[in-house]
């Protein structure tokens, strides 16, 4: 069955442009592609992932695409394709994510497309596709999550079946899109009007009544009714129609259920029911935005519910509505998924899925004894996973978000203990004009980048240096920041720790004692180099996570490891003598000799 994927993959090679050489692995000599670069595939050897984002690819796709039939993930977003989508990828029955988006498509969508019951992510966006949208697209049910903004596409927009869930920043920036969603009537329909006046001679009480005194009457009687029945008649024809602005502020705990696409506004009585008055037994974790409870709604699902703790300011409500959009349009496989939220005078609660598998934190250092450890592969799997998710929040969402406060606590793992990174829109949200931040300092200590504890100022780097800490804690099974490792005469420090075992060449002793030794030698000190890379003193040098999630999948990291280590050799040599006056924030950041750690074999 994998040579058919990987003739389909190798079609799509001679079709594309690649100056970087990203696809040199696809080698078509080599008959199974599970063992190519950005190829992910299960236990039967069939290909069910293809991740190309950003790689500068350009060309078109191929028609053999379509005979990927277990493919679950096509990612070829940011690079430069052009030519038409094949009708052919409406053969991937299998499909939970297209990702397409800002590339340099032409032609309509493909109503094949409509095939994809499976379809949960459709991302077309920031493209030049034309036409229409296909009706068969409102037959995705499962469809969360759509974006067709940014291109030239014309005529109505559905708003039945699973269209109508969406808001205009599904469809904004187009050609000439009509209908309600959009406020812009199509040709020959009838203009949006407000509902027609009230007339009371139309809606006498009394018919048949005819003399004056009865006609006053009953035009005072109506008058009254009326005034007390416009509210309720108002909000009933609010109701029926589908107005783009679904955020609105009401007291108390009368909230009705709003969603913004598939995120729901829940009610404060609803999220008090399910987490049993917030009872302390139903605590998951404290953090530095608040608690997070575990509840079960009312239809059984459980939730996990995070009870923020913020000033009041003039205005919060509606920065909170804003920063709730924009973490609910950030859906990726390695990010949690926003649920839903509540807001009342008093409160603001955010409601999640719950992880059963708790965070890798907990995984590491709280399992019961009866668990079995995070085996190796287990955790490579997480540390891909979360750069994932943390190149996505960086380079994939507009404005950009920074999640501030990286760490193994705040990456989650979900039933197939996949990670996912929470707590990513907590943190202020960054406009791209910005290259940096500057708010009061969040994080946790031994995972904050030196520049952030001493400037204030954070940026995508100072993510990259929390994930670095976070991929040694994965390694190691030790916690970032440990006084009890000064019973030992060792650094509290993890980085510190880990560099003094480095110099002493007992990269052994690092590794979590849980994993019995079961792990890969070469693949410890990849994940190594990749942990140094990302917390380097300077954050310019720091890779960005786009490049660290290709050197995860074996792209680059043997250059980028070189290219460090010719750079320690100047800096060994410029720095025969370097001061200490401020060793307690130097340390966690020192460079390590460069002939320390092998290159990867």
């Amino acid at each position: 069955m994998f040579w058919k994927d990987g003739d389909a993959l190798h079609s799509l090679r001679t079709n594309l442009e690649d100056p970087n050489n990203v696809l040199q692995s696809w080698d078509p000599t080599l008959v199974n592609p599970c063992t190519w670069f950005h190829v992910t595939c299960n236990y039967e050897n069939s290909v069910i992932r293809v991740d190309l984002g950003n790689a500068a690819l350009s060309g078109q796709l191929v028609p053999q695409l379509g005979q990927l039939k277990n493919l679950q993930y096509l990612e070829l977003y940011g690079n430069n394709i052009s030519g038409p989508i094949p009708s052919d990828l409406g053969n991937l029955t299998n499909l939970v994510s297209l990702d397409l988006y800002m590339n340099s498509f032409t032609g309509p969508i493909p109503d094949t497309l409509g095939k994809l019951t499976k379809l949960r992510f459709l991302r077309l966006n920031n493209n030049s596709l034309s036409g229409s949208i296909p009706l068969s697209l409102i037959n995705i049910t499962a469809l969360q999550v759509l974006d067709l903004s940014n291109n030239r596409l014309s005529g109505p927009v559905p708003d039945n079946g699973s269209f109508s869930l969406f808001t205009p920043i599904s469809f904004a920036n187009n050609l000439d899109l009509c209908g309600p969603v959009t406020g812009k009537p199509c040709p020959g329909s009838p203009p949006f009007s407000p509902p027609p006046p009230f007339v009371p001679t139309s809606t006498a009480p009394y018919p048949g009544e005819s003399s004056p005194t009865g006609a006053i009457a009953g035009g005072v009687a109506v008058g009254a009714a009326l005034l007390f029945a416009a509210p309720a008649i108002w909000f009933a024809y609010w109701k029926r129609r589908k107005l783009p602005e679904i955020f609105f502020d009401v007291p108390g705990e009368e909230d009705p259920d709003v969603h913004l696409g598939q995120l729901k506004r829940f009610s404060l009585r609803e999220l008090q029911v399910a987490t049993d008055s917030f009872s302390n037994k139903n605590i998951l974790g404290r953090g530095g935005f608040g608690k997070v409870y575990k509840g079960r709604l009312a239809d059984g699902t459980l939730v996990a519910v995070k009870r923020l703790k913020e000033e009041r300011t003039p205005g919060g409500e509606l920065q909170f509505q804003t920063e709730v959009e924009m973490i609910s349009m950030a859906v990726h496989r390695n990010l949690l998924r926003l649920r839903g939220f509540c807001m009342t005078p008093t409160e603001r609660l955010l409601v999640y899925p719950y992880m059963a598998n708790g965070s890798v934190a907990s995984c590491l250092r709280e399992r019961p004894p009866s668990e079995a450890p995070l085996d190796w592969p287990t955790r490579k799997r997480i540390a891909l996973g979360s750069a994932r998710g943390l190149s996505y929040l960086h380079d994939h969402c507009d404005p950009k978000i920074i999640h501030r406060d990286v760490k193994a606590a705040n990456i989650l793992l979900d039933e197939e203990f996949e990670a996912v990174v929470g707590d990513f829109g907590l943190a202020k949200l960054m406009d791209y004009k910005d290259t940096h931040v500057t708010t009061a300092v969040r994080g946790t200590i031994g995972h904050i980048a030196p520049e952030y504890l001493s400037t204030g100022k954070s940026s995508e780097k100072t993510d990259v240096f929390g994930y670095g800490i976070m991929l040694l804690e994965l390694i190691t099974g030790q916690r970032a920041f440990d006084l009890a490792r000064l019973a030992n005469d060792d650094d509290v420090m993890l980085l510190d720790w880990v560099k003094a075992l480095l110099k002493e060449k007992k990269l052994e002793m690092l590794v979590d004692p849980d994993l019995q030794k079961n792990y890969v030698d070469t693949e410890v000190e990849q994940l190594i180099q990749v942990a140094l890379l990302c917390t380097q003193s300077s954050p310019m040098e720091r890779p960005k996570m786009s490049e660290v999630v290709r050197m995860l999948e074996g792209d680059g990291l043997v250059e980028k490891w070189e290219e460090w280590q010719k750079v320690e050799m100047v800096r060994q040599q410029i720095d025969l003598a370097p001061s200490r006056s401020s060793e307690w924030i130097l340390d966690s950041t020192e460079n390590l000799h460069a002939v320390e750690l092998s290159g990867p074999r």
